[in-house]
């Protein structure tokens, strides 16, 4: 069994924002080697999301205001009490938990095997500072 890792860094210059890292997992997937397997791509910190859906602009701006409904940005520690630590990001935390932590692909014949219009995104939600994001493949 072969395994790849490989460590992606984003710094989003908004506090919200979407990018899709299909091609960078693809391009970890490709050098990797493996022909069959699993890639597990995972973001590094708790204000931050991998998901897969489709690679749509009225989809993620949906997305953005879906979940600023949810979970209403506030620095103020009157509604959250994660706030109240000192921090201002409590909004972001539950955007992450909504959207998830990471995401696993199949990969198959050296490819993503993918359904069709899936991609995989990269979301932020308390953005303007550097974050990582793990791409690991196993396999043979």
């Amino acid at each position: 069994m072969k395994s790849h890792t490989e460590y992606l860094t984003f710094n989003i210059p908004a506090r919200v924002g979407f990018e899709n890292i299909t091609p960078k997992v693809d391009a970890a997937v490709r050098k990797s080697g493996v022909q069959e397997g699993m890639v597990l791509i995972n973001a590094m910190h708790i204000t931050a999301s991998v998901f897969i859906n489709d690679d749509e602009s009225g989809l993620h701006q949906d997305y953005a205001k879906w979940l600023e409904a949810l979970a209403p940005f506030d620095a103020s520690p009157a509604r959250y009490a994660h706030n109240r630590t000192g921090e201002d990001n409590a909004d972001a935390h539950m955007k992450r938990q909504i959207m998830g932590r990471e995401v696993v692909v199949a990969i198959t014949k050296g490819e993503l095997d993918f359904g069709p219009w899936e991609q995989i995104f990269y979301g932020e939600f308390d953005g303007r500072r550097h974050k990582r994001v793990l791409i690991k493949v196993i396999g043979e």
